[in-house]
């Protein structure tokens, strides 16, 4: 991003250039001499987390400004599950039959991003975490008609590079969950949860305390495949013990196809916040 507004005083990134090309001498090859900005060790220090959080808070906030992003639908699935063409050789039996989700993942973002495009590419601008499985379908469905995608992305020892689907341009890095989980909900307009495993469920359940709590605004929330979500989480359990209300099982809807999602989106009649708290 450049930003075009002048100043008098001198440029950050001109200084950066010209302290590298000083002479070596044992004061400037000291780690005192490194500009604080440009030095890794010191940002890298524990008392720095402070302005390492509110970094990554704003690098991808103002990239995303900078390309005009008004909203997003956030895609939240598993990267285990394969491509359907992959589903023989899927770890387990279940996960196999579980690949069907991988295309309906990639139709859904297919219809987002169509209908992002129509409304001149800055609204339900598709999300993902930018791995492979439910967030490379993702990806690739916007791919796929000619639009663009987002990735957020976070350093794990068993993750390598973003899936080739998420555009340049929109692909960020993270270190902390916590703020790429932000990102992920600052614009979102419809969230949708494919199956997945213990990062799925801990995005799913932050997103709906968040709007069970009056946090965040209500939007469509659609958990895709009700045989799994109900298999895996007893919802019906949580009402009856009481530690949900009633009303709480309302905060989502249950889908099977990426047309139904659509439809529901399209139709959306926005609920106000909630107020309290109840059956938390």
């Amino acid at each position: 991003m450049n930003d075009q507004r002048s100043s008098p005083f001198r440029d950050a990134g001109r200084d950066r250039s010209k302290a590298r090309k000083v002479p070596d001498t044992p004061q400037t090859l000291s780690p005192a001499y490194r500009l604080a900005f440009a030095d890794d060790e010191f940002l890298c220090r524990e008392e720095l987390r402070p302005v390492r959080l509110q970094l990554e808070l704003l690098k991808p906030q103002m990239e995303m400004d900078a390309h005009q992003i008004e909203s997003t639908v956030v895609l939240f699935g598993g990267a285990r599950i394969p491509r359907p063409s992959e589903a023989e050789h899927a770890r387990t039996e279940t996960l196999g039959k579980l690949s069907h989700f991988y295309d309906e993942a990639r139709k859904f973002a297919a219809l987002m991003t169509q209908k992002s495009m129509d409304a001149e590419g800055r609204e339900f601008v598709i999300v993902t975490g930018g791995g492979p499985g439910v967030m490379e379908a993702g990806n690739r469905g916007a791919m796929d008609v000619g639009g663009q995608s987002i990735g957020l992305g976070i350093v794990l020892p068993h993750e390598q590079a973003p899936n080739a689907y998420v555009t340049p341009e929109l692909c960020f890095n993270f270190h902390y969950f916590a703020i790429r989980k932000m990102h992920f909900l600052l614009r979102a307009r419809a969230i949708c949860i494919f199956p997945g495993g213990f990062g799925t469920l801990d995005e799913l359940f932050e997103s709906l305390t968040l709007i069970q709590t009056g946090r965040m605004d209500r939007v469509p929330f659609l958990l895709f495949g009700r045989a799994f979500w109900e298999t895996i989480i007893n919802w019906e359990a949580l009402k009856d013990a009481g530690t949900i209300s009633p009303e709480d099982l309302d905060l989502f809807r249950f889908v099977e196809t990426a047309y139904e999602a659509a439809d529901i989106i399209d139709n959306w009649d926005p609920a106000p916040p909630r107020d309290g708290i109840p059956g938390r």
